[in-house]
């Protein structure tokens, strides 16, 4: 039995919600009537710049604590920022030149925190905050030099998300995330390996000339079901030529890219109609490190949602696929060409 189309239920305003223009959040601040996107420190930040200090307990006469019990001191900052002033608004809802705010807002935010002593800090001369924009430039400001930053959105309850005003978040950390440090080990190997060629430079040139598992692409842009993936309709973006980090694109570059983020966000609500959920995370060169670690960084996005078969059925990843390996059901070309159909207008639109 088909699914009825989820519709909007959200005003654009709620006063009730501590995103929206001008309301007060947890902290007692008051948002600004702010007209695009807006950025603040988390009122509960995860990680904190100051925070107590970590002294691992001295291991005496057992040296099995101090060898199979490590930890590591991290402190950080963590930011919030809103997509829209509008309460009722995805990504999905909005115009490509309205996502094209929120990637220069990301861009402003990485290159106020890039290492002077990086590879990337001549590329952040323009990718700097607005002087208009004076309270996004008080929040971004650290007191320390950061080695990442991850920038995230968890859309929708499925993904943990509490509040549906269109928001993601980005956190700075001093040390060097698992996920980001996987990826760039084996960036840094191929590039190693393979006469200073680069992976998903490589990568992305195959895709295209095969052409079974991209969704869309554009003249700087793809994005794909990739070969490896783990969720039914996991798709990333990839630059296809290297580009270190979102301070490496140039005008067009962020239009096209906010075109692809467009593109799948879009196809994704279209699928099942509904508000499709999802995480997705932005991975690019550390802000701090070695040169070698930033030449073999490429900009790249993921998409980690969770639906299978409609908007009320999903994938567990449980069992085998937890213990051994996971399994595909279905294949990366068959969740392309079924995202590729989802193209057009956005179904809320046609329900008006």
């Amino acid at each position: 039995m088909a699914e009825a189309a989820s519709k909007t239920t959200l005003s654009e305003y709620d006063p009730s919600c501590y995103l929206c223009p001008g309301n007060k959040r947890a902290q007692g601040d008051t948002n600004p009537e702010y007209e695009s996107t807006f950025v603040f420190t988390n009122d509960y930040s995860a990680v904190k710049e100051e925070q107590a200090e970590y002294n691992p307990p001295e291991a005496r006469d057992d040296p099995l604590p101090s060898l199979l019990l490590r930890a590591e001191p991290v402190t950080g900052k963590c930011y919030v920022i809103t997509f829209s002033p509008r309460h009722n608004l995805t990504l999905a809802d909005l115009a490509p030149s309205e996502i094209l705010l929120v990637i220069e807002t990301w861009t402003r935010i990485y290159s106020a925190h890039v290492s002077p002593n990086s590879a990337l800090a001549k590329a952040t001369g323009e990718a700097t905050l607005q002087d208009g924009d004076q309270q996004s430039r008080d929040a971004t400001k650290s007191n320390a030099q950061y080695r990442y930053m991850q920038i995230f959105e968890n859309k929708g309850a499925a993904m943990g998300c509490s509040n549906p005003h269109p928001h993601g978040q980005i956190w700075t950390t001093t040390g060097l995330p698992e996920e980001p440090a996987l990826e760039l080990e084996r960036l840094e190997c191929y590039h190693r390996e393979q006469g200073g060629h680069h992976m998903l430079e490589d990568y992305a040139k195959l895709e295209s000339e095969k052409q079974e598992r991209i969704v869309f692409e554009n003249s700087s842009f793809l994005a794909v079901c990739p070969w490896w993936a783990t969720w039914p309709f996991e798709v990333m973006i990839i630059a296809r030529q290297h580009k270190r980090a979102l301070v490496d694109l140039d005008v067009e570059q962020k239009k096209q890219l906010a075109e692809v983020v467009s593109e799948v966000t879009r196809r994704y609500d279209n699928l099942f109609e509904t508000s499709f959920p999802y995480s997705m995370g932005i991975h690019q060169a550390p802000l701090e490190g070695k040169d070698t670690e930033i030449e073999a960084s490429h900009l790249h996005i993921h998409f980690y949602p969770p639906l299978l078969r409609s908007a009320t059925v999903r994938k567990f990843l449980v069992g085998y696929e937890m213990m051994a390996e996971p399994q595909r059901d279905i294949t990366p070309e068959q969740a392309a060409a079924r995202l590729r159909a989802c193209g057009g207008k956005l179904y809320r639109d046609r329900l008006q």
